[in-house]
């Protein structure tokens, strides 16, 4: 009887460690801007980030997902917020950052309204202010300046920074969306280059989906009443933009999460 007894004992332990082996799980955060994620993430004024259909493409039995992006935030301000400091006090070593800005960075570096702007580039340029907004002194960096400091802030942590290129607008010439390609998206590059983090080239992927669909479809199918935010079926599009950029990435161990 007392040998039967520890084996149930010995079988309960055994199963309470399985169990907390498969909880777990590695977690995915995302950050950036509205285009990430609008507003609270709930489809508001129908519009929807690409980072709330990430669930569509990876297994979430086998990796968590957690959106952290803030509508309105560049480069910098998602880091003088403290949103960063918050996101970075979760990452565990295993883990994966996804993180896309660019959009929000190219405004004023200080007015009264919104003082998010960054310098242009991936040097070490600093411009000092007194920030008119938030009352602070502030030393102010180039955009690639901020994405190596999320990247090396990831490693630090032990987890896996992937950077992507900003989603481009629904800006046409000629037939052809216009890239970031000479600005953000070219920066964002760099920045990963310089940090040996994974780059998606979210900016050119998406792009191309875009043109093989048409510019009078995309309009009226991923866009309402502006030219960057998307409808549920744009961010879907996205989502799976990011999703095929992941499986080009060699080496990623994102890759075995996807569905």
């Amino acid at each position: 009887m007392i040998r039967y007894s520890l084996i149930i004992i010995s079988m309960f332990f055994l199963s309470a460690g399985t169990l907390g082996e498969k909880n777990n799980k590695p977690t995915l955060f995302i950050i950036g801007d509205s285009t990430v994620k609008n507003g609270s993430g709930n489809g508001g004024g129908g519009l929807w980030g690409w980072g709330d259909f990430m669930y569509e493409q990876l297994d979430t039995l086998k990796i968590s997902i957690k959106n952290f992006a803030r509508g309105g935030r560049s480069s910098r301000t998602f880091i003088t917020e403290g949103l960063w400091d918050d996101v970075r006090s979760r990452i565990k070593p295993g883990d994966f950052v996804i993180m896309q800005f660019g959009h929000n960075d190219g405004g004023a570096v200080n007015d009264s309204s919104r003082a998010r702007g960054t310098l242009k580039g991936t040097g070490e340029e600093t411009q000092e202010i007194d920030n008119i907004l938030t009352k602070k002194h502030e030393v102010v960096h180039t955009f690639g300046w901020y994405m190596c400091k999320y990247v090396s802030d990831t490693k630090e942590k032990g987890a896996i920074p992937i950077v992507c290129s900003l989603i481009p607008r629904n800006d046409w010439k000629d037939g052809k969306v216009l890239r970031s390609s000479d600005s953000f998206g070219k920066w964002a590059a760099e920045a990963a280059k310089t940090t040996g983090a994974f780059f998606i080239d979210l900016n050119e992927i998406i792009a191309v989906h875009y043109e093989a669909i048409g510019e009078k479809e995309v309009t009226s199918k991923f866009f309402l009443t502006e030219h960057t935010h998307t409808t549920k079926a744009g961010a879907e599009l996205n989502a799976a933009s990011v999703s095929e950029g992941i499986k080009s990435l060699k080496g990623c161990e994102l890759n075995k999460y996807l569905k």
